[in-house]
């Protein structure tokens, strides 16, 4: 069986302020909140997801909330830099206004890897890039919401380009390209002086849903996580019956991971590449409209069948948030 991953599913990142998350990836950047639920792993804490109109795969930006995690301190073996893909590059220049009118810690407009982009921060600190589609072709992005507070014209349309700060780049070029089937795309300068060029690998269809850009820094300790960091990135599955023969590749490699996991709303498979970032294979459906109404995502606590019986026990640890205020 042929086995090929389709692009980026979702990635998740830590937060320790739910509510303030929640004001600024709706707010300002005009994501949905498309499902409000709990760490599955930890159900003390919330897992919050946005993405598009209805949380398409390749949308989905997830926060775990750990109200006491210490700030993330940089280094290697993380995920560095998450892209949001915007239409055109004229959205770009829309983003760079609506930044300043909100006092968001951004930089300039700049060319990576052949395409316009600009780097900002959330409060938090999470490292962030806009992205422009204008030249790209590949994986599609999705639809913004119709009720953003966002102009769907400037609206961000997807997950783009995640960025990989290693060590040493060979080990994980290896397990993306000949176990997980990824392609060299090519390279560009590294935005910090005297460092390595940066290496492109792309998946499926290719562009920007599709590709890992990995960056090599000897010069870094390794990364200690916390808010404003990345857990780890997703990767898109068709359905079941692949997922479960990456179980069966894995095991056959003896790379250490999770096996089978239901999440729900999707299913997963979890494994470290050799310089220890987590990854996670995670199929297309059954998706975020399977327990509530699609008009409705996100506006209530949402629970999978398995933890439902466990509803005010999780309910009662959790702060009050009140997520029914997003878009227009």
């Amino acid at each position: 069986m042929e086995l090929t991953l389709k692009g980026i599913h979702h990635l998740s990142a830590i937060t320790a302020k739910a509510p303030a998350n929640f004001d600024f990836y709706t707010k300002v950047m005009g994501m949905r909140l498309i499902k409000k639920t709990v760490n599955q792993d930890d159900t003390r804490v919330y897992h919050l997801f946005y993405g598009d109109e209805k949380g398409n795969p390749g949308t989905e930006l997830t926060f775990f909330e750990i109200p006491m995690a210490a700030r993330n301190r940089e280094g290697v073996g993380s995920i560095s830099g998450t892209s949001l893909r915007v239409p055109s590059n004229k959205a770009l220049r829309y983003w760079q206004e609506r930044f300043a009118q909100f006092g968001v810690d951004h930089d300039e407009i700049v060319s990576r890897g052949g395409r316009e982009t600009i780097a900002f921060r959330d409060p938090e600190g999470q490292r962030l890039v806009l992205v422009s589609d204008e030249t790209d072709s590949g994986v599609a992005g999705g639809t913004p919401w119709a009720r953003s507070l966002v102009p769907a014209e400037y609206g961000i349309i997807g997950l783009g380009p995640i960025y990989l700060t290693v060590s040493d780049p060979e080990p994980t070029a290896q397990m993306l390209t000949a176990f997980m089937g990824f392609r060299e795309a090519g390279s560009y300068p590294s935005w910090i002086a005297g460092q390595p060029d940066i290496l492109v690998y792309e998946t499926g269809e290719g562009g920007t849903g599709a590709e890992i850009h990995l960056e090599t820094r000897a010069d870094l300790p390794r990364e200690q996580q916390g808010r404003g960091g990345v857990h780890h990135v997703a990767f898109r599955v068709e359905d079941e019956t692949e997922l479960r023969a990456w179980v069966d590749r894995l095991r056959a490699a003896r790379v250490p991971n999770s096996g089978y996991v239901d999440r729900f709303y999707f299913r997963s498979l979890y494994f470290r590449e050799p310089n220890g970032i987590l990854f996670e294979l995670a199929t297309d459906g059954p998706g975020f409209d399977t327990d509530e109404e699609l008009e409705h995502l996100g506006e209530s606590l949402a629970l999978p069948p398995f933890l439902e019986s466990r509803r005010q026990e999780i309910e009662a640890k959790l702060q009050p948030l009140d997520t029914t205020g997003q878009g227009v």
